[in-house]
């Protein structure tokens, strides 16, 4: 079967590589795991054996129906021929309540998509194991005041505590890539409650925040439309110094900016 570059489909052909992805998911005997893109069943296989339910969804039809036909006679796997981005992942948990295992190579030119929807079900995901493209594990991972920090990094830190566990050389997979992958493993642990935030709101504000990474924090924010007199003043309020850039803000002090506009504009109204 050969593969579908517009699927963004490179199968994992190192089986090392696929036991320590699994490994790296701890005991899923007892739970639910949502496999994103099983492709050809590398890490499938591994899940199926000891998973307490396996639930493995791809978007490509003759993949979805030859991994259907393999597990035909596995009740405790279940293949879905569906598009990841409009899945319903509370869906998928028993009635007897629990949270999901995620495990997935993710296709390059939609990993934040898939990423943003993951948190959007924050709330029934107990963990996640993904690949990503080294490049893009950089950004998820970096401290506030570096380059590559920006607003995937601080929306999947809002979320999941983020652990870099091992890079792939492109010969890991089938057709090889032109990147290096790497793994990491996210734990699921919202910070919404702590920092006082409301989820819809505050990743507006960090979209507005990094709409243009040449401004500063207070232009961008003016550029989407919050009046010039209530930023100045939240700056002022919050000691933030007024020439920041979004990318140098830790997501505490974020939250406090965006308590203190949030009030000040609900307020005049």
């Amino acid at each position: 079967m050969t593969s579908k570059p517009k699927l963004g489909q490179n199968f994992l052909a190192d089986p090392a590589a696929a036991y320590a992805i699994v490994q790296a998911l701890g005991d899923i005997s007892a739970g639910t795991v949502l496999e994103i893109g099983p492709g050809k069943g590398a890490i499938t296989s591994l899940l199926a054996a000891r998973a307490g339910h396996l639930v493995a969804v791809d978007l490509d039809a003759s993949l979805a129906a030859r991994l259907t036909s393999e597990y035909a006679m596995d009740d405790r796997v279940e293949v879905l021929h569906h598009d990841i981005l409009t899945l319903d992942m509370a869906g998928l948990l028993p009635n007897t309540g629990g949270k999901l295992a995620v495990v997935g190579n993710l296709p390059y030119y939609i990993t934040s998509p898939i990423l943003l929807h993951l948190f959007e079900h924050a709330n029934v995901i107990d963990r996640a194991v993904i690949m990503v493209q080294r490049e893009v594990a950089d950004r998820i991972a970096a401290a506030p005041g570096t380059r590559d920090y920006g607003l995937l990094t601080a929306t999947t830190q809002l979320f999941a505590r983020v652990e870099n566990l091992f890079t792939l050389p492109p010969s890991a997979f089938s057709p090889p890539p032109e990147v290096y992958s790497t793994v990491l493993r996210l734990t699921f642990a919202s910070r919404l409650a702590d920092l006082g935030i409301d989820r819809l709101g505050f990743i507006k504000f960090l979209k507005e925040s990094f709409a243009q990474k040449r401004k500063t924090l207070a232009n961008n924010l003016r550029f989407a439309g919050h009046g010039p007199e209530n930023v100045a003043a939240a700056f002022r309020r919050t000691g933030i110094s007024s020439t920041i850039r979004a990318e140098a803000l830790p997501l505490e002090e974020a939250a406090r900016l965006y308590r203190d506009l949030q009030d000040s504009e609900q307020s005049a109204q």
